[in-house]
């Protein structure tokens, strides 16, 4: 008898538990130039400015949870010095459900007279709406800068998600 309750009592604990799922991502991004921008000189060193600015992307490839990435918002705040920056943002992805997920990254990369030639980034999952609600992730990105302003990124990571009840 209590075999039974016991079994009967995981049963029961078994369906009240949150399991996560998770996935890889593996996607591609073309970023139009900057919509949004602006640079302020900073006067302890020549070629040193702080920048920010707002650009949007559009997915190639990629998924999650299921659902296709879609598109997205990045805004950045960069330090440059010369040809080099170091910097931190927020992108607000939107997939084809409608879900959204919010990222916060970190980036680097050259410049050549004010237009980016190769970057990287490290980015965090830090929150999700709908399906990707409490979601979770991180991974990379290596990107490279176009002749017309835009950019193309290749990112890579993995993700969490808690199941619904």
């Amino acid at each position: 008898m209590k075999t039974g309750l016991l079994v009967l009592g995981l049963i029961i604990l078994g369906s009240t538990v949150s399991l996560a799922q998770s996935g890889k991502i593996a996607s591609e991004w073309k970023c139009e130039k900057a919509s949004m921008s602006n640079s302020i000189p900073v006067a302890d060193e020549a070629n040193h400015a702080y920048a920010i600015s707002q650009f949007k992307c559009t997915a190639s490839k990629g998924e999650m949870a299921g659902a296709k990435e879609k598109e997205g918002t990045g805004t950045e705040f960069d330090d440059i010095k010369a040809d080099n920056l170091t910097g931190h943002g927020v992108f607000v992805e939107t997939l084809d459900s409608g879900d959204k997920i919010h990222i916060s990254y970190q980036t680097t990369g050259t410049m050549k007279d004010g237009a980016m030639q190769s970057g990287s980034n490290r980015w965090h999952i830090s929150d999700g709406t709908g399906k990707l609600k409490a979601a979770k992730g991180s991974g990379s990105c290596t990107g490279k800068g176009n002749a017309d302003g835009s950019s193309t990124w290749t990112c890579t990571g993995s993700y969490s998600v808690p199941k619904s009840k």
